[in-house]
């Protein structure tokens, strides 16, 4: 099977940018900023609610396009992702609960102190139960 850098090397826009080599070091770095910027962004975005990880995962995808060893950190957290899903997976209900419960205290936590040090928005409703 071969691995999603070859595939992207192997078409034939790709083709005609690493035969310019100017063109193709000015595309690597591109990828390269987009791809940091989008896996900073998941890392930033982890402990709030919304797709952190996803992102993560979105940006490393951008960036194993064009680099071997993000290619490999993909695989080592799809294979991670895989065993912490496969082990939840097989836990009894009561865990999974626990699990869900703890992800959710934490996440509320992390919106609560975000609240407290930047203030709520003034787009907020006077009626949702947040301080001012």
């Amino acid at each position: 099977m071969r691995s999603l850098r070859e595939r992207v090397a192997d078409t034939k826009w790709r083709r005609r940018l690493a035969a310019r080599r100017t063109l193709n070091h000015s595309y690597r770095v591109a990828v390269g900023i987009v791809g940091g910027l989008v896996v900073a962004l998941g890392l930033a975005t982890i402990p709030l609610p919304g797709p952190g990880w996803l992102t993560v995962i979105a940006g490393l995808f951008v960036l194993a396009s064009e680099f071997t060893w993000a290619e490999r950190l993909l695989e080592f957290t799809k294979r991670h992702v895989k065993r912490w899903t496969d082990w939840v997976s097989a836990q009894r209900l009561w865990v999974r609960l626990l699990i869900a419960a703890a992800t959710a205290a934490f996440v509320y936590g992390v919106l609560v102190v975000t609240l407290h040090l930047t203030g709520v928005p003034d787009w907020v409703p006077g009626w949702v139960p947040l301080w001012r």
